[in-house]
């Protein structure tokens, strides 16, 4: 349960861009705790989710800014769009750094056309709660940047507590704030399914996009089915019973959402031939319980609903760290194909270096499952800084050159 205030990764990024430019965006899926953090960063607050500061806003946004105590947070601009040209004119005027914070969900980029705030703002991403902010220490740089420099170094050597009972529990109890706020499973069920019954009836039609909301819940439940898989786009809206257009237009709606992520294949030049679909991906391993009703104990019985969870929950923490990393990193996946090797995600920073994970459901890793991680170590060499795979057992240790096996509290232990 959370009773105080949890510090977030991106507390000290959205500090120093405060600090150094004059507005900052912020984005996330709905209630992943923007407002809660940019408060903290804030002189004044302007929440357009109030219909009288709205309307306001609408009557004559340049007005609405003056006399506020910078940085002026403004709370979910895309209800009053209005605001955007006001904040262009007065960076224009004046573009002293720390002027101005502003949160909305992804759906803005839906609903409005042309963004004139080009080149004034830092686009900044958020997500639900990950390991590190809810168990260690949000305040380190990303694991990914710390791999990179620091190799096996930056992973805590001591034995990890947690089991698969506990990485389960983990995973349905889900990263949205007010969802671990209340006690129990019970309420905390409520809360996940009343958060996707919102999303299927109201978030669509509040976008002035036509959705129905039976045809949506039944593609969303399929792709709950198949998250941290690589289905082909057919098998899954045949399975929801729905047309090709119709699903392209609900995917482009779930990610922009972030309720969901198409994960890229990597397109490394030695893989002519490598499967080219997306991983997908719920963006929360905790929307399973709501979209599937699954519970701890289903979970615990099906081998491949447990990797499926385990593998989404793993993402979590490492699309989390890439949002964060001073080095830049992209999250993909690779499959040949044949289907011989795959790797579950593969970390790209942007100097060229590569970070390949693995996901297994045992507590025991043996050398033979990281195949797939030196077959990619004898075919990238150097570019290859780490091969690491990710276990539910309690140690961190070598399986071979680059290669190691980590718990997944390791992922946020240090």
């Amino acid at each position: 349960m959370l009773s105080t205030y949890v510090r977030r990764l991106l507390d000290a990024e959205l500090a120093a861009v405060v600090a150094a430019h004059p507005a900052a965006l912020v984005v996330g899926p709905r209630a992943c705790g923007k407002t809660t953090t940019t408060r903290r960063h804030a002189g004044s607050v302007l929440r357009l989710d109030v219909p009288a500061q709205a309307a306001v806003v609408r009557a004559d946004p340049d007005a609405a800014l003056r006399g506020l105590t910078e940085p002026i947070l403004i709370d979910e601009w895309q209800l009053a769009p209005e605001i955007l040209g006001a904040v262009k004119r007065t960076v224009d005027d004046d573009p002293r750094p720390g002027r101005f914070v502003l949160t909305g969900s992804s759906q803005a980029d839906l609903t409005t056309s042309g963004w004139p705030a080009t080149g004034r703002i830092v686009r900044l991403t958020m997500y639900p709660l990950v390991g590190r902010e809810r168990h260690g220490d949000p305040t380190m740089p990303s694991l990914i940047d710390r791999i990179l420099s620091d190799g096996m170094e930056a992973f805590d050597g001591s034995p990890s507590p947690w089991d698969l009972h506990d990485y389960v529990d983990e995973a349905l109890s889900s990263g949205w704030p007010e969802a671990l706020r209340v006690l129990g499973d019970r309420p905390r069920d409520r809360w996940l399914t009343g958060y996707v019954d919102h999303l299927v009836t109201r978030e669509a039609p509040s976008l002035g996009i036509v959705r129905d909301p039976v045809r949506m819940r039944k593609y969303l439940h399929v792709l709950a089915a198949n998250t941290g898989g690589v289905p082909t786009h057919k098998v899954l809206y045949d399975a929801a019973g729905i047309d090709r257009a119709t699903a392209v237009s609900y995917d482009n709606l779930l990610d922009s959402l972030m309720i969901t992520q198409r994960v890229p294949a990597w397109a490394g030049n030695f893989l002519d031939r490598a499967v080219r679909l997306p991983k997908r991906y719920l963006i929360d391993p905790g929307l399973l319980n709501p979209i599937l009703r699954v519970d701890h104990r289903r979970v615990l019985r099906d081998s491949d609903l447990l990797g499926r969870i385990l593998d989404t929950l793993v993402a979590a923490q490492f699309r989390a760290e890439c949002a964060l990393s001073v080095v830049g990193a992209d999250m993909y996946h690779l499959r040949d194909a044949n289907g011989r090797h795959e790797i579950d995600l593969l970390i790209e920073a942007r100097d060229g270096q590569v970070i390949a994970v693995e996901v297994k459901a045992t507590a025991a890793p043996a050398r033979e499952d990281a195949r797939h991680l030196e077959w990619l170590r004898e075919r990238l060499g150097a570019r290859l800084a780490m091969g690491l795979l990710v276990h539910s057992g309690p140690r961190v240790f070598g399986l071979s050159e680059r290669i190691l096996a980590v718990p997944l509290t390791s992922l946020w232990s240090r």
